[in-house]
């Protein structure tokens, strides 16, 4: 099992930058892909970007491609998603998550955090 904790959201202008971080505890974080989702108001959650246990492979959603990067650190157990040039759409609030490589590719992942909010001013 693991635990997640995100931190890094906050307000930022239209334009701006934030970046995200999710720690994982235990010590099998590699054996985990992993993901971040986001959830805005009133709508269902979905699925942002995931990456691949050793950090090779990853995967955007056609919304973030190009604004946002994915990173992992194994040695730390943490993973990031660095967010630029965000838009008043990308207000939500962001979860990290891990899971298998399937549970990760089908979008249900194994284990969530508890979600950070992130809100972007036009």
């Amino acid at each position: 099992q693991v635990q997640l904790v995100e931190s890094g959201g906050g307000l930022v202008q239209a334009g701006g930058s934030l970046r995200l971080s999710c720690a994982a505890s235990g010590r099998t974080f590699s054996s985990y892909a992993m993901a971040w989702f986001r959830q805005a108001p009133g709508k269902e959650r979905e699925f942002v970007v995931s990456i691949s246990r050793s950090g090779g492979s990853t995967y955007y959603a056609d919304s973030v491609k190009g604004r946002f990067t994915i990173s992992r650190d194994n040695a730390k157990n943490t993973v990031y998603l660095q967010m630029n040039n965000l838009k008043p759409e990308d207000t939500a609030v962001y979860y990290c998550a891990a899971g298998s490589s399937y549970s990760v590719s089908t979008k249900t992942p194994d284990y969530w955090g508890q979600g950070t909010q992130v809100t972007v001013s036009s």
